[in-house]
């Protein structure tokens, strides 16, 4: 049996597509407070060939809770298994491993949005007993009141090359106008421009959005893994040599400051 661990979201119903092609599925979750020890904990005394999560926050700190537990190894950012052998994302995506995972149950987490989603159907609620570990007992989002950067359709992103915390004024103009989110590079939440919950990158948050507009973003690894997941990317940027226009579909080769004012601008003219 493939035991799969869900949330509501779109990372479990990849987490439960690709738990499908491994075996029988058995999808589980638990009510009340997120309380990982115990948790895993319950995850780990069930009878399972496997034991999979989505690749995120949670799902990874789950699992490597249940081979603490269990004693056997963990395998995270999985996307594709053959008997004992695992492909999986490294270093932000830059590179794949193939490795050999031992033990029994195999516990794995699934790369985010590297598998298509399916549908997560019945869903058992697991008992977990209050252990006295730590729990969550609150959780607090914090709202630039505008949309989620992991929910967009559309994200408007700026780096280093905005120049300072007020220039995102044109960013946050430009997002507005096509009802998008606002996110940054890491350089951007260092400099203490943008809160670290706006940063798109391998520390940050990976979006999926239909569009991903970068202005005066360089493009490092880092932040590639955090955007590579959108469908199309338009990158601004003066340096034709940026490292971003590599992995673009669209590019500018111009001053954000001219070129994002004169796309709000002619959105405007539009639709008048």
């Amino acid at each position: 049996m493939i035991l799969v661990y869900v949330d509501s979201d779109e990372l479990s119903a990849q987490a439960v597509g690709f738990a499908r092609t491994l075996g029988d599925l058995h999808a589980v979750t638990f009510a009340g407070p997120y309380q990982p020890t115990a948790w895993a904990k319950a995850l780990a005394a069930q009878d399972a060939d496997a034991i999979v999560a989505a690749g995120s926050d949670r799902g990874n700190e789950l699992l490597a809770h249940v081979g603490a537990i269990l004693d056997q190894p963990f395998a995270a950012n999985v996307i594709a298994i053959d008997g004992d052998m695992v492909t999986r994302v490294r270093w932000g995506g830059s590179l794949l491993e193939e490795a050999r995972l031992h033990g029994a149950p195999k516990l794995l987490t699934v790369a985010p949005h590297t598998q298509p989603a399916a549908e997560i159907g019945d869903v058992e609620t697991l008992d977990a007993p209050d252990d006295g570990s730590p729990k969550v007992l609150e959780r607090v989002e914090e709202s630039s009141g505008g949309v989620s950067l992991r929910d967009a359709k559309v994200v408007v992103s700026g780096g280093r090359g905005v120049g300072s915390a007020e220039g995102f004024a044109i960013i946050e103009e430009l997002a507005g106008l096509l009802g998008a989110a606002v996110g940054c590079s890491r350089v951007v939440t260092s400099a203490g421009w943008r809160p670290h919950a706006d940063q798109v990158g391998q520390t940050g948050t990976k979006i999926s959005a239909d569009l991903y507009v970068a202005c005066g973003i360089s493009g490092a690894t880092q932040h590639i893994a955090g955007a590579k997941g959108a469908k199309k990317i338009l990158a601004i940027n003066t340096d034709p040599e940026a490292p971003i226009f590599a992995s673009a579909d669209y590019a500018v080769i111009g001053d954000l400051h001219e070129v994002v004012p004169a796309i709000s601008a002619e959105l405007k003219r539009v639709r008048g």
